[in-house]
């Protein structure tokens, strides 16, 4: 199930970014990001819609994934 993110308070939904940004582990090419960046960029995904907050029912667990791979 999508979660709206504008309906998370902006303290959880920070949380819920810095923890998803951290455990991803991306590689970002010859330059590193900050985290803040990082935050940053999966804020905007959100905002512009590629990227939803997602609650699985099953696992009782919260994610962040690209819209594109959402099957609900």
């Amino acid at each position: 199930m999508i979660i709206p993110w504008q309906q998370i308070s902006a303290e959880t939904l920070d949380s819920l970014i810095e923890a998803f940004v951290l455990r991803e582990g991306t590689d970002y090419g010859e330059h590193e990001r900050s985290l803040e960046q990082k935050v940053a960029d999966v804020k905007h995904q959100l905002q512009t819609g590629e990227a939803v907050v997602v609650w699985s029912e099953l696992h009782e667990t919260v994610n962040i994934m690209p819209r594109s791979q959402f099957r609900g």
